[in-house]
């Protein structure tokens, strides 16, 4: 138990140490104007120089300093959440190597080294999927990693093409890459790689399946790390997407993505999925809003939205925790009455997705949906926008419904309601932050505060938005087993809308089922069929029927060897 304290309680210092440093660097980096480049010789041979370069700029540190701070809050909660688990030390490594990988893809102007944290992402978060070893683990796990693999092939190819400009630093570049079709395929790529990463529309079905993992994993790979490494690396490649045409493409597919999460979101009763299905809507929202050329914006959304993900998600594992893994919210119920502090980080959180004024989602997802609405979006863009806000605030209070309000209705629980001191001190820092962490980011990342001036119908359009969805979710959420659910009735577009459009079944049964059935075909009718007919078995029955052909002879015909005899008598004859 030392032990197991000393590893949790030296890491969740280090890194909240470092989380501040780099928060306080990233300020003063920002009201400077600060960008500093670190180049590192680590060999020289010959004519050959390899050279290690690290970015530091208010973007990077910033980052940084969120990633920090939310992986030692999701350490710290670790402690109590796998207590009974006797391999805490290695799952606390596998957490720190994560951290590391995504510090290597942040500060990386060199896509040779954005490689090291971008596999790196990929193959740990494969290792704290199937941490729970058993046959659903080891499906999920295997479909984030070769989800994720499709992206690498595309960034490994995006490298290959960097050998166009004479170098990887693509920093350097981005001004000369607009007009070459270099720079087309390489921002096509580049897309192409962040959608896989970020789940983006066709790739979306591994998120959901990842939350195989434990829940501060969850905690940490839905908020600021994996899901938005493919983000960020948009956010760099900002400039070369809106000025290559990819980004108009990439509108779309974000607009369908949080569109379609949106929809699944409330058709879904596990927990877990309905807060990974959120985290999909938003990644969509920061994905759109990127390919319009606000990456400031999208940045923000980001790093708000890390903020009230990891506390909600926190806040999930105390509820899972307590009612013996439990995560189906049909069985939950009445929880304020036992979690009361839990259950208000928890309104907290949900309503900072919902974009309630004056907490953390509210400055940057207000600003993001003005700023659509002074654009020049087509209608389909502008549907999306607001339609995907108002399903946001519909499956959240549905989920508040479910798990905060009406009876308790987890019959079977033997277990005595405890929060868990160390996962309520994580939970109140994420919280502090959740509630102040918007405002004190619009402050500092904008230096003039926009003054975007419409029509109060217009001001007013995303609050009413949120306001609608969430009656709506209330109403949807009241439903008794004897009311005549839509649902029962229109049974195809309940099975399409809530299995994200089928596609688990597309990335699962439709990648593997039909190469298998051919694989059967082909077998049956080459290997066993005609090549077994021609083949092996075709030479062995000829060498058989021969075998017995001369044996019939050789058994009791006398008047064959008599006729041999004479005919190899004539034969030797005529010869001599």
């Amino acid at each position: 138990m030392n032990w197991r304290l000393n590893i949790c309680f030296i890491s969740f210092v280090f890194l909240f140490i470092f989380s501040l440093l780099n928060l306080f660097m990233g300020i003063y980096f920002c009201l400077l104007d600060i960008t500093l480049f670190i180049e590192w010789e680590v060999i020289s041979l010959n004519s050959m120089n390899v050279v290690m370069t690290l970015l530091l700029d208010w973007m990077s540190l910033t980052f940084m300093g969120f990633v920090l701070f939310i992986s030692s809050m999701v350490i710290f909660y670790s402690h109590n959440y796998m207590e009974g688990d006797p391999f805490i030390s290695r799952f606390i490594i596998l957490v720190l190597l994560f951290v590391l990988s995504m510090m290597f893809l942040i500060i990386s102007p060199n896509l040779i080294s954005i490689l090291l944290g971008w596999d790196g992402l990929g193959l740990i978060s494969y290792l704290l999927v199937i941490y729970y070893q058993n046959f659903k683990s080891y499906s999920a796990g295997m479909l984030t990693v070769l989800s994720n693999r499709l992206g690498d092939v595309a960034f490994l190819l995006g490298i290959a093409w960097m050998l166009n400009y004479g170098s990887w630093n693509y920093v350097f570049y981005l001004n000369y890459m607009i007009d070459d079709f270099e720079g087309l395929m390489i921002s096509f790529l580049m897309a192409f790689a962040a959608m896989t990463k970020s789940a983006q529309i066709p790739f979306s079905s591994w998120l959901p399946a990842a939350m195989a993992a434990p829940t501060p994993v969850s905690s940490l790979v839905h908020s600021s790390t994996l899901v938005t490494a493919g983000v960020y690396l948009m956010i760099r490649f900002n400039y070369l997407l809106v000025g290559s045409g990819v980004g108009k493409y990439l509108l779309l597919l974000g607009g369908m993505t949080m569109f379609m999460s949106g929809m699944g979101a409330n058709y879904e009763f596990d927990l877990k999925k309905i807060i990974a299905l959120s985290t999909l809507s938003q990644l969509g929202l920061m994905m759109s809003i990127l390919s319009m050329g606000y990456c400031e914006l999208a940045f923000f959304h980001l790093l708000t939205h890390a903020l009230f993900k990891a506390l909600l998600f926190m806040c999930a594992g105390v509820i899972i925790h307590n009612l013996g893994d439990c995560q189906d919210i049909r069985f939950m119920g009445g929880l304020i009455m036992f979690f009361p502090l839990t259950s208000s980080c928890f309104m907290v959180s949900n309503l900072a997705l919902c974009g309630f004024p004056f907490l953390a989602g509210f400055y940057s997802k207000d600003l993001i949906l003005e700023m659509c609405l002074m654009s020049n979006l087509n209608l389909i863009s502008f549907f999306f926008y607001f339609f995907s806000t108002g399903l946001t605030a519909c499956y959240t209070f549905r989920l508040i419904y479910y798990v905060m309000c009406g009876s308790f209705n987890y019959t079977s629980c033997n277990s005595i309601f405890d929060e868990g001191w160390f996962m309520l001190k994580g939970m109140f820092c994420m919280v502090f932050m959740a509630i102040i962490g918007g405002s004190m980011l619009s402050w500092i990342l904008f230096k003039v505060p926009s003054m975007i001036c419409m029509p109060l119908l217009y001001k007013m359009l995303a609050l009413l938005v949120s306001m609608t969805g969430g009656f709506f979710g209330y109403q949807l959420s009241i439903f008794y087993y004897s009311s005549s659910l839509m649902s029962f009735n229109m049974k195809f577009i309940s099975s399409f809308l809530g299995s994200m459009w089928f596609m688990p079944y597309m990335s699962t049964r439709g990648v593997y089922i039909y190469p298998l059935r051919s694989g059967s075909y082909f077998l049956k009718s080459f290997d066993q069929g005609w090549c077994e007919y021609f083949g092996a078995q075709g030479i062995y029955n000829i060498f058989k029927n021969m075998t017995l052909f001369v044996q019939s002879y050789q058994n009791n015909f006398l008047k064959s060897y008599l006729l041999l005899f004479f005919i190899w008598f004539v034969f030797l004859m005529i010869i001599y």
